[in-house]
């Protein structure tokens, strides 16, 4: 069956995500920024609240506990506003708006907390998406299959028609014990393009 649905991760596929870049835009020298990085962007409870786990009050308390106090002011603000540091990835949303002009359905699919609109809502994709599942609001992860299933089901769609784009290549693998086609995205948009175009 002729793919006509694309499932684009967010992370690194339609916007930045640098946890070192992020702490450093927070602090002012680099050991710093390292600091910080370790404390919040680097611990397992990052995870845990892009599961849904915990929230972000939480992921506040467990931050400061693992940082030095005179940084608990950057660490405040860096967890409040680290999404205006994502940066566009203005060759992929430009390719997912071509897709959609060509008649393609166009989703996300990210592991992300429930603040998502954040980040992904300046990306010119939101404007235009037919669908957008998010592992923390709805406590499923990839890769495990379960949140694939879950974004076919509530959007009727058949997975043999859905092309994932992930820069993980365990997601790409889970996408495909779903059912459905996918692509490890290393930053090479053409060659997207051309294995899109390939599939007919």
């Amino acid at each position: 069956m002729t793919a006509r649905n694309i499932v684009f991760d967010m992370g690194n596929v339609l916007m930045t995500f640098d946890g070192h870049e992020f702490a450093r835009a927070f602090t002012t020298n680099e050991a710093d920024a390292q600091a910080l990085y370790e404390g919040l962007f680097g611990r397992v409870e990052w995870s845990l609240l892009d599961s849904g786990t915990i929230d972000h009050q939480t992921m506040l308390r467990v931050a400061l506990a693992h940082t030095p106090e005179r940084l608990h002011a950057c660490v405040r603000e860096c967890l409040a506003r680290w999404p205006e540091q994502s940066r566009v990835i203005e060759p992929t949303n430009a390719l997912a708006h071509r897709l959609h002009k060509a008649g393609w359905g166009v989703y996300v699919l990210s592991n992300a907390s429930d603040r998502i609109e954040e980040q992904l809502g300046r990306a010119p994709i939101f404007g235009f998406l037919d669908g957008l599942v998010v592992s923390g609001k709805e406590r499923l992860m990839k890769p495990g299959c379960a949140i694939f299933r879950l974004l076919c089901d509530r959007y009727g769609l058949d997975p043999a028609t859905c092309v994932f784009v992930d820069d993980n290549p365990d997601n790409c693998e889970a996408a495909r014990v779903a059912g459905m086609t996918a692509f490890h995205y290393t930053g090479d948009v053409e060659a997207l393009e051309e294995y899109l175009k390939a599939l007919g």
